[in-house]
């Protein structure tokens, strides 16, 4: 099993908007994300997946192993939030993922990976 804890700040979300170019002023505009009914800035949910794609890699032996992964955007994640990553083996050549906050709410879901053996 691999698993990695990440602390999200809006410093990692607003370096993640430059180096992916989606500088949408929900990821980077508190007063804007809040006129448009968020909490306040998100984070980008590629950047959570690729989180979770870094611990898969880990959990396959590395990242040229690692062949297919998807997931579901399920739950916002805010700076501050902490989210759990989790890789664990779920039969031959797959991965079942998790990522959930502190609250224990899952903010990835139906998260699986597929690698070589």
């Amino acid at each position: 099993m691999s698993t990695r804890e990440v602390t999200f700040t809006k410093e990692q979300i607003a370096a993640y908007a430059e180096a992916s170019g989606d500088r949408n002023p929900i990821h980077l505009d508190d007063d804007f994300a809040r006129s448009v009914g968020l909490p306040g800035i998100i984070a980008h949910g590629m950047l959570q997946m690729g989180l979770m794609a870094t611990v898969a890699a880990d959990a396959a032996g590395g990242p040229d192993r690692l062949r297919r992964l998807s997931c579901r955007f399920a739950g916002m994640v805010v700076p501050g939030d902490t989210v759990t990553f989790t890789a664990q083996p779920a039969g031959e050549g797959k991965l079942e993922l998790r990522a959930f906050n502190k609250r224990g709410e899952a903010v990835l879901t139906k998260s699986v990976a597929e690698h070589s053996s």
